[in-house]
């Protein structure tokens, strides 16, 4: 019975992709957390993030908060709080936005930050230069 060269190609294809004698090829390993930004005082990544936020005016951007937010679970406990009443003002100024009460929710946010940043300062983890 006469093979198609096709065939023969094919099935030498699928035999020496299958083959099992070479190892993988080797992947970067994964970023761990210990190669993160180390926050060495409590504190002091929320708080430059909270600093780079006023700087930039970017605190009612989305995503700026909440990153605040999620670098304070390393923080001390009064920075921790500050950042948490931060974004409790910024959910209800989202939940605000096309209201009247939009106007008085969106300076809840800056006074959240300025009380933040005052915790900062009293922590001794201003970043601001």
């Amino acid at each position: 019975m006469p093979r198609s060269p096709i065939a023969v190609v094919l099935l030498a294809l699928l035999l020496t992709g299958c083959g099992g004698g070479s190892p993988p090829p080797a992947s970067s390993p994964a970023p761990t957390s210990a190669s993160a930004a180390v926050d060495d005082p409590p504190g002091t990544i929320t708080c430059a993030r909270l600093t780079q936020a006023i700087t930039d005016a970017t605190l009612m951007q989305p995503g700026v908060v909440d990153s605040i937010v999620a670098a304070s679970t390393t923080a001390d406990a009064p920075v921790a709080d500050a950042a948490r009443r931060l974004g409790e003002a910024y959910a209800a100024a989202v939940a605000a936005h096309g209201t009247a009460d939009e106007p008085d929710a969106v300076a809840a946010v800056s006074a959240a930050a300025a009380e933040m940043s005052q915790v900062c300062v009293d922590s001794g983890l201003e970043t601001a230069g």
